[in-house]
């Protein structure tokens, strides 16, 4: 019994101290986006007085708030696009009898190993080609197909009885009925989980928006906090600290709002 409770609270505590370690970069970010450029000239890790001001400036002295926007419509329109032909795709994949299925299977899958700096210079070249450089479709276009989406959908699909799929059949459902009206409710929770794991994934990107882009009309927001380094208010990094947190915010909205999902799509198996 004692044993038991020696394993309970050493567990506990090491779960406090990680916990503590990762937060610790936030609370300083968040003291810091407080604090006035004198009283971190000087290393106050806390601010001498509450300085709300770098928040309003964030979005009155800098390009910030279009740079969030930009962020919105690429994370918003890449995600959707990801999820509706990751569905797609493993609809085909699981409930579709074609030739070489499993070997076509395979093949997407391998896309998985290709290293992005491997793709830099033949997506920059196709955009070039396209004429599509400097627009939001520049941006999204080479992610909308996700070999580890269409994965993940598949191993869900796959745990869908064979007899929902027969009775649809006598039912005299198509395909796209059977696909939205059983097949997405059953696995709502899996789609939900690739969604937001997609919109993160693609809020956080700062090389590829670089490239494809020369100016600010569709650059993100991981590229403007670059850009505040660069231009008069690079000795404000109170300005910069608020800016970064205005920045975080959204996706840490996003883990906790969605964090029953991420839970249940680890106990699936669907995240490993």
């Amino acid at each position: 019994m004692q044993t038991s409770n020696f394993k309970k609270g050493f567990h506990l505590a090491t779960l406090i101290v990680l916990t503590l370690l990762l937060l610790l970069p936030l609370f300083v970010g968040i003291s810091l986006s407080l604090s006035s450029s004198q009283s971190i000239a000087q290393g106050h890790l806390l601010p001498d007085h509450l300085e709300f001001s770098n928040y309003v400036k964030v979005f009155t002295s800098t390009s910030m708030a279009k740079f969030l926007w930009h962020s919105f419509i690429v994370s918003g329109s890449v995600m959707i696009g990801q999820v509706i032909l990751s569905i797609m795709a493993a609809y085909a994949f699981v409930f579709l009898e074609f030739r070489f299925k499993k070997f076509a299977f395979i093949l997407f899958l391998s896309t998985m190993m290709l290293p992005f700096e491997a793709q830099i210079i033949p997506n920059f070249a196709t955009m070039r080609d396209l004429n599509l450089l400097n627009t939001y479709a520049a941006i999204g276009l080479p992610f909308l197909a996700s070999a580890f989406g269409t994965f993940m959908m598949k191993t869900s699909f796959e745990q869908i009885p064979t007899a929902l799929k027969q009775l649809s059949d006598i039912e005299g459902l198509n395909h796209f009925q059977f696909a939205t009206r059983v097949v997405m409710p059953y696995t709502k929770v899996s789609i939900i989980t690739f969604a937001l794991y997609s919109f993160l994934t693609n809020w956080n990107m700062y090389l590829w928006p670089l490239i494809a882009t020369t100016n600010d009309n569709v650059r993100t927001v991981q590229i403007g906090l670059r850009q505040l380094r660069s231009q008069d208010t690079a000795s404000n990094w109170g300005l910069i600290m608020a800016a970064t947190i205005v920045s975080v915010v959204p996706t840490l909205l996003i883990i906790f709002l969605g964090q029953k999902y991420f839970k249940k799509g680890l106990t699936n198996g669907v995240i490993k």
